[in-house]
């Protein structure tokens, strides 16, 4: 029992510590006209980024209502802001529904997509995990996708400054976002 302890104990100690940070927070996809968008597109400008996909039922929309609510709370100093929603469905996902998707929710948040290879690399220097889930049977268009969920903010710089986890309250989200906008004030 206790070299059984021991070896599980051995085991984590060399396991990659996974903190949650982005292995490299750069990305380059397209928005909805069809431009291509890096990280540097909003260099200046804090970034609230998450990933899903139009056809989520429940954490999407949750958390992109979520977005919305952020933005309208801050009012004036969402100027200083850029809400990013990058698929993980490219397949279905194209730069039109990711653009009318965001829309709907606020105009401001802008829907990133691209090829499929390039949506994984972007999602794997996040450390956000995806599979695509097809119920036996279903048609080849017919699946869901399996996600992380949360948004991670990148300050001005496009360095990491932290993630919010999924279900984190909007007045929470919006008293950092602002604290952290005060630091950069002063700096």
């Amino acid at each position: 029992m206790v070299i059984a302890v021991a070896l599980v104990g051995l085991s984590t100690a060399h396991a990659e510590y996974d903190d949650g940070r982005p292995r490299n927070p750069r990305f380059l996809l397209m928005d909805s006209q069809g431009h291509s968008i890096d990280e540097t597109t909003f260099a200046g400008r804090f970034q609230l980024i998450t990933f899903g996909y139009t056809f989520c039922p429940d954490v999407c929309p949750t958390t992109l209502a979520e977005m919305a609510q952020v933005l309208e709370a801050l009012g004036d100093g969402a100027a200083g802001l850029q809400p990013i929603f990058i698929t993980v469905d490219p397949a279905r996902d194209t730069p039109e529904v990711v653009g009318r998707y965001t829309a709907f929710f606020d105009a401001r948040i802008v829907g990133l997509t691209g090829a499929p290879a390039l949506v994984a690399r972007v999602a794997e220097n996040y450390r956000v995990r995806f599979e695509v889930v097809r119920e036996p049977g279903a048609a080849e268009a017919e699946y869901s996708v399996d996600h992380s969920a949360g948004m991670f903010l990148l300050g001005p710089a496009g360095e990491y400054l932290t993630k919010f986890a999924y279900g984190t309250p909007v007045p929470v989200i919006v008293r950092r976002l602002k604290a952290y906008f005060d630091a950069a004030r002063y700096r």
